[in-house]
C-alpha cells in the first residue's frame, strides 16, 4: 500500500481545518477520513458552532436526507448564506450514504465556482474506504484528504484530564476511543460498545460494501488471526493453515490490505533496500487499536505482573500502531537469529526501535546494534520501562520511556503532538 497525506491528531486536525475554512477563497472540497469513532461529527459539530452563521451541519444519515429535493436544497441554503454572510462553510456528514455522492458533489462544487460562490465544504464519511475510492473516481484535483487517526496517549489526556502515564495505560490495556471511555469501568458494556460501534460496522458494512469480498467468513477469520498474532510476524501460508474456509493467498493478502484501509490490521512489510525482498517477506501483524485486541481475546487484557509474554507482545503493538496512526512509514527487519521490532521512516525521522517491557540486556539489543551497523542512517533507540535506561546507555542506544513514547513518539524536536504528519508508505 503507497499513500501520502495529512494525518493529524485531534487538536491538529481541528487546526488545519479552521485554517482552509479561513481562506478567503475556497480552494478545494476538504475530504475527512478516519475510523470509525474517533471524533469526526464531534469536529464537525464544533466548527458549525464555531463559525456561527457562516456554517451549517449537515448529516446524511439524519431521515430529511432521504427526501426530494434535499439535495438541491443544500446548495440553495449554502448560496443564500454565502451572499449574506460573504461566505458558506457546508459541513456534511456521512457523505458516502448519498447515492452518487462524489458525482454529485463534484457537480455542485464546479458549479459553485462557475458562479462565484464562496463556499467552503468539510465532507467526512465513517466508511473511510468508499469515501476515497469515490473521491478518486470523481473529484480528482477538486479535494483535500486529512485523516484523523485513532487518538495517542496524549489526546486522551488533554480531552478526559487523566495523568499521561495513566493514558498511556489505557491505550496499551483497552485502546483509546474516545466514545468509550466513559464505559471502561463496566468491561461487559465496553467490550460491546467496542465491537457493535465499531469493530463490526467496520467489517461488515465498510469493506463489504466495496464487493470484491468474495469471502465475507474468511474475512473474519483473517482478522480474528491478526487478533490473536498482535505484532507477530505470520507467513501468509500460517495464515491459510489457520483458517477453517479456504483461501488462495492471493485473497488473503487482499483481505489484509482492505483491514488496513479500514483502520483495523496493518500488515507491515520487512525493511529490505531490495524491494522484491520486501513484497515476498512474511508481514509482522499489527492491530491499529489495543481495544480491538481486548474485544478479540477471550482473556481480556493482559497483566503485566501475572502475563508479562502477553503485555509485551501487546506493548510492542501499541507502540507500532502509534507510529503507523501518527503518519510514520513502519516496516520491522529480521536476519536470523536477529531482528529489530519495527524501522521507522517519516517526520520522526529514520528510527530502528526495539520494544521492551521488562528487563532489558545487552544481548537483547543485538539485533538492533547490528542493524544500525549496516543503516547507519537509522537512529537506534530502545522503547522500554525506566528500568532499561541502563541497558540502553551501556549500548550507546538511546532510550525512550514507553508512556512517554506513546504520548509524544520520536520527534526529538518536543513539537510532534501539533505537528502535521506527512505520510509515505510504500
Amino acid at each position: 500500500m503507497s499513500e501520502i497525506g495529512y494525518w493529524l491528531d485531534r487538536d491538529e486536525c481541528a487546526r488545519v481545518l479552521r485554517e482552509r475554512l479561513e481562506e478567503s477563497t475556497p480552494r478545494c472540497i476538504q475530504l475527512l477520513t478516519g475510523p470509525r469513532q474517533v471524533g469526526k461529527t464531534t469536529l464537525l459539530l464544533a466548527l458549525a458552532e464555531e463559525f456561527g452563521p457562516r456554517a451549517f451541519y449537515v448529516a446524511a444519515d439524519a431521515p430529511e436526507a432521504s427526501l426530494p429535493g434535499f439535495w438541491e436544497q443544500v446548495w440553495a441554503r449554502a448560496e443564500a448564506v454565502a451572499q449574506t454572510e460573504g461566505c458558506a462553510v457546508v459541513l456534511l456528514d456521512e457523505v458516502h450514504l448519498l447515492s452518487d455522492w462524489a458525482k454529485r458533489l463534484k457537480a455542485q462544487w464546479d458549479r459553485l465556482l462557475r458562479i462565484k460562490a464562496r463556499v467552503h465544504v468539510v465532507a467526512t464519511g465513517s466508511s473511510a474506504l468508499r469515501l476515497a475510492s469515490g473521491s478518486r473516481e470523481s473529484l480528482a484535483g477538486r479535494f483535500e484528504r486529512l485523516t484523523l487517526s485513532h487518538w495517542s496517549a496524549s489526546s486522551v489526556s488533554a480531552v478526559f484530564g487523566v495523568a499521561i502515564d495513566k493514558a498511556a495505560e489505557l491505550v496499551v490495556r483497552s485502546g483509546a476511543y474516545p466514545g468509550a471511555y466513559a464505559l471502561r469501568k463496566d468491561q461487559r458494556r465496553w467490550a460491546a460498545y467496542v465491537h457493535d460501534a465499531i469493530l463490526e460496522p467496520a467489517i461488515g458494512r465498510d469493506i463489504l460494501a466495496l464487493g470484491p469480498v468474495r469471502k465475507p467468513a474468511l474475512l473474519r477469520q483473517v482478522f480474528a488471526v491478526c487478533a490473536a498474532s498482535p505484532a507477530q510476524v505470520v507467513s501468509l501460508q500460517k495464515i491459510q493453515g489457520q483458517l477453517q474456509d479456504a483461501g488462495a493467498l492471493e485473497t488473503i493478502a487482499h483481505y489484509l490490505d482492505l483491514l488496513e484501509q479500514a483502520f483495523l490490521v496493518a500488515p507491515l512489510q520487512k525493511y529490505s533496500p531490495q524491494p522484491a525482498r520486501r513484497r515476498s517477506a512474511p508481514p509482522k501483524l499489527i492491530v491499529l487499536s489495543n481495544a480491538l485486541l481486548t474485544v478479540a481475546s477471550p482473556l481480556g487484557a493482559p497483566d503485566i505482573k501475572s502475563d508479562p509474554s502477553r503485555f509485551g507482545h501487546w506493548l510492542e503493538n501499541a507502540c507500532l500502531a502509534h507510529a503507523w496512526n501518527a503518519g510514520q512509514r513502519v516496516l520491522y527487519w529480521r536476519e536470523e537469529p536477529l531482528e529489530v521490532d519495527a524501522v521507522i521512516e517519516g517526520s520522526w525521522g529514520s528510527w530502528a526501535i526495539e520494544v521492551k517491557s521488562g528487563d532489558v540486556q545487552l544481548a537483547d539489543l543485538r539485533g538492533l546494534l547490528e542493524f544500525h551497523r549496516r543503516f547507519p542512517q537509522f537512529r537506534p533507540a530502545l522503547v522500554g520501562p525506566g528500568t532499561a535506561r541502563g541497558a540502553a546507555e551501556r549500548a550507546g542506544v538511546e532510550f525512550v520511556e514507553w508512556r512517554d513514547y506513546l504520548a509524544r513518539g520520536l520527534d526529538r524536536s518536543g513539537s510532534n503532538s501539533a505537528a502535521t504528519r506527512r505520510r509515505s508508505r510504500g
